[in-house]
């Protein structure tokens, strides 16, 4: 909400005052939305919409989508661990990743986990192994490459022949590994996920043509069309619903034919649009002719994507939200790269100055999830806001924290 003054306001928390409270870079959640979007999804995929925590994970997160009635997808030993550590249900739980190690698997089998997303053979083996050595059969889908090419970034293309994940159904050998999981373990279906960040649900549709054909013989209980349903981050674009991406899903597997639960796995859907993120502008470096660089305390640190895929994004002054902005900046970070950049091309009005906080939308994926310590930065806090009282769900890191696993004497 923008308030007559022309500040923003968030769950009810002035966002100037927000930063002042808790310093920046400093990422801001609206709680509300969080979880209206989780409900959303399960509204959309009754059958089972489990958040993908690639996205966003901290304990708040988890606890929060558990609540809400969705499973979690997690991919790695470390995401588990966070689950359970917010009190989430094993049986909660789907385990995904394309190189899951015997200590991880063995960890997942011994708690209970619900369900496996099997991603290679290599990984049959390893899970028959430990079965043979005494752990309980797991119930377990086929991650399957429908070769359908998504329209969306070539390193977020996941469905295509050419990927490191998933197995092959053009080749013969989905078939030949769904076959041997029905000896092996408890096979309930297959899953599917055709790329990140797509806008276009018709790639969904694509998926789901191609998968009716194979699955029709194998009476599968379950159907896993995954995630990857885009969102909007710059003026200009727009992105599906997640009610329309699964009216969409609902529809073709309908015209399909396919007889089975239909799940999900919306992980930027829930999150991205949820928060933003708060800078403090430290220096303004106007090149006559060529550009004005704003260089931010934070960077490449706390939001890689403009650096991995090009990413782009917008920026305001949350003092001024709705003022002109007629000024021209590229927003960069503290790194020493030149290619730290946060936002390639963003307007904010002429009254720019030092110390001012400069906001970042749709920031709630993929940025606090894929940080790091570069340069020994720390990594920001996390506040969730909510009828104006504001939580910090994570706090920032100190300079000690940076030193707690070095070995060598201070």
């Amino acid at each position: 909400m923008v308030g007559s003054d022309g500040r923003l306001s968030v769950g009810g928390c002035d966002v100037v005052d927000l930063a002042g409270e808790f310093g920046t870079p400093l990422f801001v959640y609206a709680e509300t939305q969080l979880r209206a979007r989780c409900r959303e999804a399960v509204a959309a995929f009754p059958d089972g919409a489990a958040y993908a925590t690639k996205a966003f994970m901290c304990i708040a997160m988890a606890r929060l989508a558990y609540e809400e009635g969705m499973t979690l997808d997690v991919a790695t030993g470390g995401e588990m661990h966070v689950a359970f550590a917010a009190g989430v249900p094993a049986d909660r739980l789907v385990f995904h990743g394309n190189n899951k190690s015997v200590a991880e698997l063995g960890m997942a089998l011994d708690a209970g986990v619900g369900r496996f997303v099997i991603d290679s053979f290599n990984e049959i083996e390893r899970l028959e192994q430990l079965v043979a050595a005494g752990r309980p059969k797991p119930s377990v889908l086929i991650r399957v490459n429908p070769g359908v090419e998504a329209h969306t970034h070539e390193y977020l293309q996941t469905g295509v022949h050419d990927s490191k994940f998933g197995i092959s159904i053009a080749d013969g050998n989905a078939a030949k590994a769904i076959e041997r999981a029905r000896v092996s373990f408890d096979f309930v279906g297959i899953h599917a996920h055709v790329g990140s960040q797509v806008f276009d649900v018709a790639s969904f549709e694509k998926a789901v043509a191609v998968l009716g054909e194979f699955v029709d013989p194998l009476e599968i209980e379950e159907l896993s069309i995954g995630g990857g349903l885009g969102v909007a981050y710059i003026e200009g674009e727009t992105a599906p619903t997640i009610t329309e991406w699964g009216e969409a899903v609902w529809r073709a597997v309908a015209k399909a034919g396919i007889n089975a639960k239909v799940t999900a796995e919306p992980g930027r859907a829930i999150v991205a649009q949820a928060a933003i993120t708060l800078y403090t502008v430290g220096t303004i470096k106007e090149i006559p002719g060529v550009r004005t660089y704003v260089s931010v305390d934070g960077g490449m640190s706390d939001n890689p994507r403009p650096v991995l895929y090009g990413s782009g994004y917008e920026a305001f002054l949350p003092r001024a939200t709705n003022a002109e902005r007629p000024t021209h900046i590229r927003v960069v970070g503290k790194h020493c790269e030149s290619g730290d950049v946060v936002v390639w091309d963003g307007t904010v009005p002429d009254s720019l100055a030092v110390g001012d906080i400069l906001a970042t939308p749709v920031t709630g994926a993929y940025g606090h999830s894929m940080g790091s310590n570069y340069n020994m930065v720390v990594r920001p806090p996390v506040v969730f806001v909510r009828d104006g009282r504001a939580r910090k769900v994570v706090r920032r890191e100190t300079y000690d924290d940076l030193l707690i696993r070095d070995l060598e004497a201070r």
